[in-house]
Order: C-alpha cells, then sequence, then structure tokens
C-alpha cells in the first residue's frame, strides 16, 4: 500500500470515528488530508521510502482562532490513534520533520511554503513564490474540508500563475535553454571539458522539464521526483521523459546534441502552438522575446530577466 492510500484508510478506520465522538463540534470545521513534502504526497513512494517520514498518519488544519483554542486538545487525541495500520507502521519521523502529520493551522501550513498571510494575488507575490514550493503545498489530497476554508487556499493556487508570470518563466526558460543546451554544451564537449559538459547537460534537462510543466500550467515536484513527474504531464511529458533518458544514457557527444535539438523542436512547435511564439529558426533564444513581448504587465515586460 501506498502512503496516500494508507493515511485515507486510516484516516476513515480511526481518524474520523475519534474525531467525531471526542470533537463532535469541531468536526465540521476540521480539514484533513495528506500534502506537503515527501514522496508519499506525489504517489512515489515504495519500499525505499518507509524508513523515513512514512507511515500510518494524516493531517489536520485548523483556522489560526481555532488551532489556538484547540491545536493542543485536537494533537493530543491525534496521537492516541493506533501507531500501527494494516501491518504498517509506527510512523518514524526524521528529527524537525515530525510536522509533517499532525494538527497545524491552515495559515503556518501555506506560509511555511509561500512567506504570505494570504493566497497571492499581486504578480510581484506570484513571481517570488518559487516553483517547488507551490508543488508541496497543492500535491497529495484532502479527504475532508466541509467548511472550505483550506480547500478555498489550495485552488487559489491550483489555478496557477497568471499568464504574465507564466509568459516571463517561459521566456527565461528558452534563455537557459539556449545557453546550456544549444550553445554552452558543444563548445564544453570541443574542449574536453567534462565537468562543464556535464553540468550544461543536467542544466538544460531541469530547465527543460520546468518548461514542460509551465506549459501544462503544474508546478514540478523536487529535483529527486522531477523526472518520474514529467512522465505524468499531458503536453510532451512522455516523450521528453523518454528522450531525456535516451540523452544522459547516452555515451556519444553527436548523439546527445541530435537529442537536444530534437528536444528543443518540441519546445518551439508548442510555443507555437499556445501561440506563445511566432519567431522562426530553431535557436529557442530567438523564441524568448516574442513570448515576453506578450506580457501585459508594462514593467514586468521591461524587466525582462532569468528568473528562477
Amino acid at each position: 500500500m501506498q502512503g496516500l492510500q494508507l493515511a485515507r484508510e486510516f484516516f476513515l478506520a480511526h481518524g474520523q470515528p475519534m474525531l467525531e465522538s471526542r470533537f463532535g463540534d469541531l468536526w465540521p470545521r476540521i480539514a484533513i488530508g495528506l500534502v506537503g513534502p515527501g514522496s508519499e504526497c506525489y504517489g512515489f513512494d515504495d519500499a525505499i521510502s518507509r524508513d523515513h517520514d512514512w507511515g500510518p498518519g494524516f493531517c489536520l488544519w485548523l483556522t489560526g482562532e481555532d488551532y489556538a483554542t484547540w491545536g493542543a486538545q485536537l494533537q493530543a487525541g491525534y496521537r492516541s490513534l493506533p501507531p500501527t495500520y494494516a501491518g504498517y507502521g509506527p510512523r518514524r519521523s526524521s528529527p524537525g520533520e515530525e510536522h509533517r502529520v499532525g494538527v497545524m493551522s491552515i495559515e503556518n501550513f501555506y506560509s511555511r511554503y509561500t512567506g504570505l498571510d494570504h493566497p497571492p494575488t499581486a504578480l510581484r507575490e506570484w513571481l517570488r513564490l518559487p516553483e517547488q514550493n507551490l508543488s508541496v503545498c497543492t500535491n497529495g489530497a484532502v479527504f475532508h474540508d466541509p467548511a472550505g476554508v483550506f480547500s478555498a487556499w489550495r485552488q487559489a493556487l491550483l489555478a496557477y500563475y497568471p499568464e504574465d508570470i507564466r509568459r516571463q518563466k517561459i521566456a527565461s526558460r528558452c534563455m537557459t535553454l539556449a545557453q546550456s543546451g544549444q550553445y554552452n554544451l558543444a563548445r564544453s564537449m570541443r574542449r574536453g571539458d567534462p565537468f562543464a559538459s556535464r553540468y550544461a547537460e543536467m542544466q538544460f534537462c531541469h530547465d527543460l522539464m520546468s518548461m514542460a510543466f509551465l506549459l501544462n500550467r503544474c508546478y514540478p515536484p523536487f529535483y529527486k521526483w522531477l523526472h518520474r513527474a514529467t512522465a505524468r504531464l499531458a503536453i510532451l511529458g512522455a516523450v521528453i521523459h523518454e528522450k531525456i533518458t535516451c540523452l544522459v544514457t547516452s555515451t556519444e557527444d553527436a548523439e546527445k546534441l541530435s537529442i537536444i535539438e530534437e528536444l528543443c523542436q518540441f519546445i518551439i512547435d508548442e510555443l507555437r502552438r499556445q501561440g506563445l511564439s511566432d519567431a522562426r529558426g530553431n535557436f529557442l533564444l530567438d523564441h524568448a522575446f516574442p513570448v515576453q513581448a506578450g506580457i501585459a504587465d508594462p514593467v514586468l515586460r521591461k524587466n525582462f530577466s532569468i528568473s528562477p
């Protein structure tokens, strides 16, 4: 059983009965699920994952007011639940990571990953949010949220970046992909520099997968799961996943460069299909400028930079 299913079944078997019997008045205001860091929240957990931060458990989110009043009592109730379920457990938490499950306030949960005490609205707020952090606080599943406070914030993030921010990031990826893959990799190979070559190749692969998530309007996870998550994307996901595997396992410089050009052409075709670029040619740098030119906000459009 994977962690997300384990969390849901554990909640239904033990969590819900305890909460309804001991916290009946609070029950309609508690949000419950499993969201956050960890492979189980993405469905990528396996036997290797079970040595730490894995096992029966779930999250309980309260408003700030309810947390101040009920947080300690609710956490005591949560700790009274059986430590094992269906042959799994007890949960092993890494030092400092005990907060991944149990009781927490909605505001503290989201502010930990966004630095905000409210869902982002302004472009500058969105621009400062790391993609991986947004992935962490929108993954997993919500099992119970009748009040909808936690889910409303979640849905605001899942609605994705404003289009101006998405364009700015796509334009930046066009620049870095051209720089690392279409320019510097070949030059490093000709110099016989294995470190620079490998670094350029890995930078290209990372930014290519980041670009794929942008084109799909999804947030990419932590690098350890990035390649696996790319395969799930509806737009270019399967082909990029396959070609990156070919790229990093190839031992022939000419083959690597050929794969990179093929991958760049996939991106260019999709940029055109989405109406993001009308530039000609197969050098991605040339496509960064029409993507940037489509930004409506004049300040953001003018201040073109390679952003994270």
